[in-house]
Formats: C-alpha cells, sequence, structure tokens
C-alpha cells in the first residue's frame, strides 16, 4: 500500500471537511442560537491532524486500486467521526454513537433519523445535518478531486470505488473535468429547486435545508412534522418531482447538455425507471383509494411516497404503517430496487434489476438452444462477461449483508419488521422503514451498539459494499 499518500490524502480530505463547516458556523453565528462554539472547536480540532497529514511527505508511487478502495472507505468513517462531533457537543443526542449514527445518516443520504423533535436543535446543527446530504449526495471524493488537482490514474481508482452503480464511466479523459460537470447539473438543479420552493411560501432557511435533502436524495427535514407540515400540494408535486429527476443517471443530463437528445432518451434504465414509478403509483392508488378522501389526494399521497422511497430519499407525508399490506410490500420492493446507477439515489439499482433479468433469460435461452449465442445488452451495447459476474457478486454480497445485518440487530430484541426494514433502510440509504421505526417514528428505540452497526450498514450500502469490505479483510493490509 502507497501509505504515505493515502495518509497526505485523507489529511487533505479532513482539512476540506473543516473547511466545509464554516457555512453552518456562519449560520449559526447568523442566528444566534449558541451553537456557534461547536462547529469552531470542532473544526480547530480537525486542522491539527489535518494538516499534520497533509504534510507527510509523499511518494511518487501512483495509487493502486487497492489504495483507492482503501481511502475511499477511510474517508467515509473519518468525515462522520468529525463530523458527529457538533452534534454531540451541541446537546440533543443521547450519546456521541447517536450523534454518530445521524451524521452517518447524513452523509450517507440515508436520512434516518434517532431525534423525535429535530426543531430543537439549534440552526447551525439543523444546517450541517442537511447539508451532510447534499455533500455526499454525489459522492465525497467526486467532490474533492473537483477542488484538488489529481493524477488522472488516481482519480479513476476512487471513482470507481465511490460512484454507484455497474460502471464508472468517464464522462470526459479528465476525471477533474467530470467532477465539475457532474457538481455544475447538481448545483444548478439544486438552485432551481430552491427557487421553486422560495415560490411556494416555504421559508428561506427551510428550503435551503429541503433543498439540500432532496438533491442529496436524504430525506431530513427541519421538523417532527416533515414535509406534511407545510401543507402545500404544491410542495409535495415538486418535491416528488425533483426526487425523480435527481434518481436519473447524472450522464444523461450531460448528453441531453451535449445535444444528443436521441442517446440520452434511449436510456433503458430511464425508462424502466420511469415505468416502475408510474405502475407503483397506480397500483398503490388503488390499494389505498378507499382510505382516503378524494382521487387527487390519493394519487398525490402514492405519487410522493412511490417518488420517496424509489429515489431513496426518504421523505414522508403520510404513515404508511397504516397502509393495506400490497401497498406495504410494494414500498418494500422499491427500497430494495432504489434509483439509476450514477444518481444520488441508493438502492441495488435499476440497471443491475435489468442486467440480470436479461442474463437470466438469456441463460433460460440457452437451456433450450445450447448452441445459439444469446449475449446480454443494455441500450444496444453487450455487456461483457466481466461485468455480468461482477453484478451477479454484487448481487450475493448484498443479500448475505442484509441477512447478517439483520440477524445480528436481532439481539437487541425488537420484532422481525422492524428490523428487516431498518437494515432494508440503512443498507439502501432510504430513511424509514416498517413497524418500529415507521415514518413517523424514529431509530432512537435502538441501542448505542444497535445504532453503531446501523450506521456501518449505511456506510456499506452507501460506498456498495467492496470498499467496506476490502478495508476491513486482511488482504488489504498485507505487503
Amino acid at each position: 500500500m502507497n501509505k504515505r499518500k493515502i495518509v497526505s490524502f485523507i489529511g487533505r480530505i479532513i482539512l476540506i471537511e473543516a473547511a466545509l463547516m464554516v457555512l453552518p458556523l456562519l449560520v449559526a453565528l447568523y442566528y444566534g442560537d449558541g451553537d456557534a462554539w461547536v462547529f469552531a472547536v470542532t473544526i480547530l480540532a480537525a486542522l491539527i491532524p489535518g494538516v499534520l497529514m497533509a504534510r507527510v511527505r509523499q511518494s511518487d508511487r501512483r495509487l493502486s486500486s487497492r489504495d483507492g478502495y482503501f481511502i475511499v472507505a477511510a474517508t467515509w468513517i473519518i468525515i462522520s467521526l468529525i463530523g458527529a462531533m457538533p452534534l454531540y457537543m451541541a446537546g440533543g443526542f443521547r450519546s456521541y454513537w447517536s450523534a454518530l449514527f445521524e451524521i452517518a445518516s447524513g452523509f450517507s443520504t440515508t436520512g434516518a433519523s434517532v431525534l423525535a423533535q429535530p426543531e430543537l436543535l439549534g440552526h447551525g446543527v439543523l444546517f450541517w445535518r442537511s447539508f451532510t446530504h447534499w455533500i455526499g449526495g454525489m459522492g465525497v471524493l467526486v467532490f474533492v478531486m473537483m477542488v484538488m488537482p489529481m493524477e488522472n490514474d488516481n482519480s479513476m481508482h476512487l471513482v470507481r470505488a465511490e460512484v454507484p452503480g455497474p460502471t464508472a464511466g468517464k464522462l470526459v479523459p479528465r476525471m477533474r473535468t467530470t467532477s465539475m460537470i457532474l457538481y455544475g447539473i447538481y448545483a444548478a438543479m439544486t438552485m432551481i429547486l430552491l427557487v421553486l420552493l422560495l415560490l411556494g411560501g416555504m421559508p428561506l432557511f427551510d428550503s435551503f435545508c429541503i433543498a439540500f435533502g432532496t438533491a442529496g436524495t436524504g430525506g431530513f427535514a427541519v421538523s417532527s412534522a416533515g414535509v406534511a407540515g407545510y401543507h402545500s400540494a404544491y410542495i409535495e408535486i415538486l418535491l416528488g418531482i425533483f426526487m425523480l429527476l435527481f434518481g436519473v443517471n447524472f450522464n444523461v443530463y450531460h448528453l441531453l447538455l451535449l445535444g444528443k437528445v436521441k442517446d440520452a432518451l434511449k436510456s433503458e434504465e430511464v425508462k424502466a425507471y420511469l415505468g416502475i414509478v408510474i405502475t407503483a403509483t397506480v397500483l398503490i392508488s388503488i390499494n389505498t383509494f378507499s382510505r382516503v378522501t378524494g382521487l387527487g389526494t390519493t394519487v398525490r399521497n402514492a405519487f410522493f411516497q412511490v417518488a420517496s422511497i424509489m429515489t431513496t430519499s426518504g421523505f414522508a407525508t403520510v404513515d404508511f404503517n397504516f397502509w393495506p399490506e400490497f401497498s406495504k410490500h410494494t414500498l418494500v420492493l422499491l427500497m430494495i430496487i432504489g434509483a439509476c446507477a450514477g444518481s444520488t439515489g441508493g438502492g441495488f439499482k435499476v440497471s443491475r434489476l435489468i442486467i440480470l433479468l436479461k442474463a437470466m433469460m438469456a441463460e433460460v435461452r440457452h437451456i433450450i438452444t445450447p448452441k445459439a449465442i444469446n449475449p446480454v445488452r443494455i441500450d444496444g451495447k453487450p455487456i461483457d462477461k466481466e461485468t455480468l459476474n461482477s453484478i451477479r457478486i454484487y448481487a450475493a454480497a448484498y443479500l448475505i449483508l442484509i441477512c447478517l445485518f439483520t440477524w445480528i440487530l436481532s439481539l437487541d430484541g425488537k420484532d422481525l419488521t422492524t428490523n428487516v426494514t431498518a437494515v432494508l433502510s440503512c443498507f439502501n440509504n432510504i430513511g424509514p422503514g416498517l413497524g418500529g421505526v415507521g415514518p413517523m417514528n424514529n431509530f432512537g428505540i435502538y441501542s448505542d451498539w444497535a445504532q453503531v452497526l446501523l450506521s456501518l450498514c449505511m456506510l456499506t450500502g452507501r460506498l456498495e459494499i467492496f470498499p467496506m469490505l476490502l478495508l476491513f479483510g486482511r488482504s488489504m493490509h498485507t505487503r
């Protein structure tokens, strides 16, 4: 391992996190809630190791793929450990581990919370809590590559380890340019949403926090009432539309910017993604119609929750714990499927599902006609055996880890529905589950050790398993 370069790189990431905390510090000073000191102390505490680590003399050796995976996994753990400090010092959390759960939920864009009344926190802490959604949405390392020059080979190893989806294709030859394009689109969409929320009558502070949560498909709200507290059909529909937009592969937006509209519209993943959303909305609307007054309200509630769960945003306007079993089962399926690859959403990813279904059908055809060649294609392009194999392995690891996390979590004594949906929610970066962690409840029901386990679950899901496995694997630390 290239230890010197890794230490120096992580040191610079710590300094960047300290710089990002200046924003909530300014917000805290503006509102005068008395929580500005927690950010000042954390910034100073982060500067010392950050400067020392960043100044470590680097070797000329480039980062290997293994180094890239180590940096990504270690970075997400370290920024969570540091990011939890102001939350814990500000109060409102029963322990540092609860604050760590909250901030890991923020960076991983999960939106699961241990707070019953987030409105009791100061404005600076609430801002930081939601701002972590925006930072983590596009990827911490993608942001770092935008502000910090790197060799292209080094940056590609980091992108492969962090960007969600079966592949990490390059939009343009240089990754720094790629990250700037991605964040440019991301920031522009966030600003458009912010303006539209303000036009809908949402307060400025709330608009920033909700826009951050929607863009990062996170789901933190600034009050216990959540989005429902604004009592606005306009805001619900607007957020539903933008959640879906942020759940689309950002490569599609880049193609649109280049004027390649036909190529963008050919995306099988986006077509399947929208098809699933429409189908689920219609089915849930029919299933819940008898429980809601008015067709318009029924469809709006169904659309919002489908968009929220499918994109793993986690906002809620109704308590779907009380929906019919069919609707609840449909939402659980959407939790697993998730959004598109290369989006800010989590989950298994629509593209993986498409490829696995096509591979299954190809295998059936091969059994019937063994001599026939049946390549698996997506968007008209054949999928190579290496990619197919990696997706199959990912699917196996996904199922094994969800079962393992659920099994360990059962030691905390909660019921099966609560534990299974808590793990699915955290692993797929969604937010609410069912039972004791339903949309009107919170994860404060779990003990400290269980919250740490679920924090690890969130980070493992956000980084799509393998960086975390490699971080704790023996092979990472040999040689």
